[in-house]
């Protein structure tokens, strides 16, 4: 007698399914609001964060992630009533990471929602000692790809003829050229492969987004993304200091300023920052180049996901024979597609009025699920293991390559904006 086997979804499937459903209830006309974490005093924090009005907007938020963390529970049989629990707790402390992240003295650091939901997460997860059930339904990778879908929609093709054609020249040559230098270093200090692609892909394109992008392109590990972001994170501050006054010093104009800047820092807001400090002109030049960067993010994850593939399938299958199509398929991250899909729906058959009804939404539940997913890994993490290496060459591989970038930026932005 012959035994059916049942059907069960694989998580990057239920990602995709999860993802276009959010889009496509936005596109319905289901846009849920985006609220605000905005602050600089108590009146503030009590009239516009805590109104009642900014509360129900939390909560539809909270209602649809929820749903969609229930759904992808059911899909996947795992444990329904441990991440009931588990999930609004989660929410809570991912919607106090976003408050202090959006508290204006707080801002002026430029330091993103992630690293607080990160600190948090690792504070908890380390001094109280947290059962194993309720490790175990932290569905970190299912919170970072629904977020990757979702960011899909804002790799708009059109945008990329939009922010100029020397910026594009500049983020095509400086991601290339940064990134082969990033990944070749690596590869000298024998660090692994799944931390030189995510460490690469940080340094050249666009920070914590590509860090993110290709951690779910090759199912990276949470621990080693972290390590990663923290870095970007922390080199992003000085550099966001330091540069426009070294600019000053060294005499060069506002375009040749913004050009280095936005190619060479790595997180958008400290871009936008540095910036701002050197004038209107500098400030709209490090955004193009640094928007350029960010558009080729689709781009690279795509090619990444089938390098990964391909690589996984020679080493861990067919050994030293050319894997298979099929083999090939079965690693691709299919994920990917639900982001490339993302982008074309929103590049070619969405209306610009369409677009930007829903966009600020997305946007902001695009986002909340990468905070989620770093408040997951900070829950689930031991902290000596995510600060305390024995093993310093990713870091010096990252400063090394992050000062390649600097001085490769700096030429080819005199090159082209002088």
């Amino acid at each position: 007698m012959s035994v059916k086997k049942s059907f069960s979804f694989t998580e990057d499937w239920v990602v995709v399914i999860l993802g276009l459903a959010i889009i496509f209830l936005a596109l319905s006309g289901i846009i849920i609001p985006k609220p605000t974490f905005s602050w600089d005093s108590v009146d503030s924090l009590q009239n516009k964060v805590l109104a009642k009005d900014n509360l129900i907007k939390i909560g539809q938020q909270f209602l649809l992630v929820y749903g969609a963390a229930i759904l992808g529970t059911l899909f996947l049989r795992k444990n329904l009533n441990a991440l009931l629990v588990v999930f609004p707790i989660v929410f809570i402390l991912t919607c106090i990471a976003m408050l202090i992240a959006e508290n204006a003295l707080i801002k002026d650091y430029n330091l993103d929602a992630v690293i607080f939901a990160l600190g948090i997460g690792l504070a908890i997860g380390n001094f109280f000692k947290l059962p194993l059930w309720f490790k175990e339904s932290l569905n970190t990778e299912l919170y970072v790809k629904v977020g990757l879908v979702l960011l899909g929609t804002t790799v708009i093709f059109g945008d990329i003829l939009k922010a100029g054609s020397l910026g594009l020249i500049q983020a095509l040559v400086v991601v290339i050229s940064v990134w082969y230098f990033a990944f070749w270093l690596c590869k000298k200090l024998k660090i692994d492969k799944e931390m030189s692609l995510m460490l690469s892909s940080a340094v050249s394109i666009c920070g914590v987004s590509a860090a993110i992008a290709t951690s779910g392109a090759i199912k990276g590990d949470a621990k080693k993304l972290s390590y990663v972001i923290s870095l970007v994170l922390i080199t992003a501050i000085p550099m966001m200091i330091c540069m426009p006054y070294m600019a000053e010093w060294m005499g060069l104009s506002q375009e040749v300023t913004g050009a280095w800047l936005g190619g060479s820092i790595d997180t958008t807001g400290a871009v936008v920052a540095s910036g701002s400090l050197v004038g209107e002109e500098a400030l709209k030049i490090s955004t193009i180049v640094k928007f350029s960067q960010n558009v080729l993010l689709g781009i690279a994850a795509f090619a990444i996901s089938i390098y990964w593939t391909y690589a996984k399938s020679v080493d861990d299958e067919t050994k030293r024979e050319k894997p298979t199509l099929k083999i090939i398929w079965e690693r691709f991250p299919k994920f990917v597609i639900g982001f490339v899909f993302a982008s074309l729906l929103f590049s070619f058959f969405i209306s610009p009025e369409t677009n930007d009804l829903v966009k600020g939404s997305l946007k902001s539940i695009q986002g909340l699920w990468f905070v989620l997913a770093f408040t997951s890994i900070g829950l689930e993490t031991n902290f000596k293991e995510l600060f305390v290496h024995s093993n310093k060459k990713p870091l010096y591989a990252f400063l090394i390559a992050q000062t390649f970038n600097v001085l490769v930026t700096l030429v080819i932005a005199l090159l082209l904006f002088r």
